[in-house]
């Protein structure tokens, strides 16, 4: 059986940091903190939890739950990120669909993926050489239904499951979700962040209660944390994968220049 021998979760966006330089670099600190004790963990895969930003995936055409399947992915390129390629792992993500589905889950997998800044941002910081194989988890929280937090945990045990049962008993399955927290985009009250929510969020994943914020509603975390803070199920997909887990708080700075609520969060798990 495999392991899954880190977990870790952060914001997948960064902004200028002019006029914001105090900030901006307790965010980078503690980014470069999380990539250090990922890289701790020795991991042979890392699975990267996010949600795309419509450049793979179009609205008339949902894909709430998809995976990259592909031993090798060309990123997008957006905000001028890098091109190069970056190794997939086909095996592991082609059985986990089927693993998935075969259980009444569907996990979509697209003829083709370009990452965007969704996983590029968290694979810069945590893998700046590239020397991990990647699996790309969508919970793409773009559509309408969106994905819930009930499905996004279900998503998590199944990930859990799979690694449990079915990887190769070398397997180090490091997880990094990625997206949140609180902010809200395209709508009048773009720029604004929820920092008492957000570190609520936090502090009920620091305390093992992942479970519980399974049972959030999406339409409270609309009200709580913004359109964009949907992007937490990402966060909640990664606790159902480490039910119980307690975590600490890497770094937190409410930027409303970067629309955002910037977080970075490390969870116990054993190896």
């Amino acid at each position: 059986m495999g392991k899954i021998v880190g977990a870790f979760a952060m914001s997948h966006v960064l902004g200028a940091p002019g006029g914001l330089e105090e900030q901006a670099e307790r965010v980078f600190v503690g980014m470069k903190e999380l990539g250090r004790q990922l890289r701790e963990t020795h991991p042979t895969l890392l699975v990267v939890i996010t949600s795309d930003h419509l450049n793979n995936f179009r609205l008339d055409q949902p894909m709430p739950f998809a995976i990259g399947t592909a031993d090798s992915y060309t990123p997008y390129g957006d905000m001028g990120l890098p091109t190069d390629p970056i190794r997939g792992d086909a095996a592991f993500s082609t059985g986990f669909a089927m693993f998935a589905n075969d259980r009444g889950f569907k996990l979509v997998k697209p003829a083709r993926l370009r990452p965007d800044h969704g996983v590029m941002i968290p694979l810069g910081i945590v893998d700046p050489r590239r020397e991990l194989p990647i699996v790309p988890l969508y919970v793409n929280t773009v559509y309408t239904p969106a994905p819930t937090p009930q499905e996004s945990w279900r998503l998590g045990e199944l990930l859990r499951a799979y690694v449990a049962e079915y990887c190769k008993a070398d397997e180090r399955v490091a997880l990094l979700a990625g997206g949140g927290l609180s902010h809200w985009l395209g709508v009048p009250e773009e720029g604004r962040v929820n920092e008492t929510w957000d570190r609520w969020f936090m502090d009920m994943l620091a305390t093992g209660q992942g479970a519980s914020l399974a049972k959030l509603s999406n339409e409270q975390i609309l009200i709580d944390a913004g359109n964009g803070g949907l992007e937490v199920n990402a966060w909640i997909t990664l606790a159902g994968a480490v039910p119980g887990a307690t975590g600490e708080c890497l770094f937190y700075e409410a930027i409303p220049a970067w629309a955002s609520g910037m977080a970075g969060m490390a969870f116990r798990v054993g190896a």
